[in-house]
């Protein structure tokens, strides 16, 4: 596997796979790597014949300056997990060569998709980081496809409008969420906490399995199914910053769950702020319930199909 640092000498990768047929996959990434950025890698591997990561901690959508310096920055042990995964390139651009020097543009995505859950509590600079990164990624690679993780939805839909409207040949994938046995969403964070708050950060997927439960036994009233998802986490002595139902497509509040609705939750564990999501949909009383919790489960939303611009 390469390691590329500049634009110039990803293009000329790109321009040769393209001179033989061949397609190239990106899976964007801010580095330290796990297991759900690997299953990424590798559904990316199995579609096109070039998969490049792009490993960039992008300052723009950071709003605390303090998780910005304490992201974990590991390009070697990414490299080697990249590799092993079927990447032939690893797209570690600096932060000069992404944003150079009198760099003042910006790609936007307004209304509500940025304005709701994440853009409330984070500020409108992240979701403009975000897309601003990416339209930039997408720009210096010019994938076929790109793959995100579904445990970042708000993000995917975002990504999906910018590229449908700004008409990006380019597909999105979103892929399931992958959890360690006992339900926590992977996160490039969770390596930041403590054992007692590593044991206390289970109360989120149990805080989700609890609504899946109550959804599953027939009811549809938000308000009971978020109640329901309150217990576990005050259990564990855990304050959300916010736990919601939503709209799956249009991240709208939703009273009653009579149609694709998406629970959301932003929740700190100690000095990490973790965030998780499942997918509502009316089902019968009598459904198995879809948990969260437990080896192998990726229970998660995955928001609506792929679109290519």
């Amino acid at each position: 596997m390469r390691i590329v640092r500049t634009t110039a000498e990803l293009r000329d990768h790109v321009r040769a796979v393209r001179a033989d047929g061949g397609t190239v996959g990106l899976v964007p990434t801010m580095g330290a790597l796990h297991a759900g950025h690997v299953s990424l890698v590798e559904a990316a591997a199995g579609r096109t014949t070039s998969t490049v990561v792009s490993l960039f901690v992008n300052p723009r959508q950071f709003g605390d300056a303090a998780d910005l310096t304490n992201y974990p920055r590991t390009e070697a042990e990414d490299a080697a997990r990249a590799g092993a995964a079927g990447a032939d390139v690893l797209f570690a651009p600096g932060v000069d060569e992404v944003y150079p020097d009198g760099f003042v543009s910006e790609v936007r995505v307004s209304g509500p998709l940025t304005e709701r859950l994440e853009g409330a509590h984070r500020g409108p600079e992240h979701f403009h980081g975000v897309t601003t990164v990416v339209a930039k990624l997408l720009n210096m690679v010019g994938p076929d496809v790109a793959f995100f993780g579904a445990k970042d939805a708000q993000q995917v839909l975002v990504v999906r409008r910018m590229v449908r409207d700004l008409d990006l040949p380019v597909e999105i994938v979103a892929l399931p969420t992958v959890r360690e046995p006992d339900g926590l969403a992977l996160s490039s964070r969770n390596v930041r906490l403590s054992a007692d708050d590593r044991a206390r950060a289970v109360a989120i997927p149990r805080a989700i399995d609890a609504a899946l439960a109550l959804l599953a036994a027939g009811e549809r009233d938000a308000a009971a199914l978020l109640g329901a998802a309150a217990g576990p986490l005050a259990d564990a002595g855990l304050t959300p910053e916010y736990v919601a139902i939503v709209d799956a497509a249009t991240l709208a509040p939703r009273g009653t769950v009579d149609a694709p609705s998406l629970l959301a939750l932003a929740v700190p564990v100690g000095p990490v702020r973790l965030i998780d999501n499942a997918l509502l949909s009316p089902v019968p009383s009598d459904a198995p319930v879809p948990a969260l919790s437990g080896a192998g489960s990726t229970g998660h939303a995955v928001p609506p199909t792929p679109e290519k611009g």
